[in-house]
């Protein structure tokens, strides 16, 4: 196992991680946003108005994107276990 092949296996996981994860947290990010600036409109500072609706909004995303975040885990553990017989031999 060369150092180059620990450095693509690295960068596979890497972006799979990303790929998994940044729908879930720019959904968050976005809807901080839109409640930040909604609070800074009306000036009314509740920590719970803030927390509820990125909860129900990311919860909502990883349901309606299961799918394919199954999907993408399971080619990258796929590929993964792939790699691990090319590597015995």
């Amino acid at each position: 196992m060369t150092p180059d092949y620990v450095l693509f296996i690295g960068k596979k996981t890497l972006l799979t991680a990303i790929y998994v994860l940044l729908p879930i947290l720019g959904s968050g990010l976005a809807i901080g946003l839109i409640v930040a600036i909604f609070q800074a409109i009306t000036q009314i500072h509740e920590m719970t108005l803030t927390f509820i609706p990125k909860m129900a909004v990311m919860a909502l995303v990883i349901l309606l994107l299961m799918p394919w975040f199954l999907d993408v885990i399971l080619t990258y553990t796929q590929d993964i276990f792939n790699q691990i017989i090319l590597i015995s031999r």
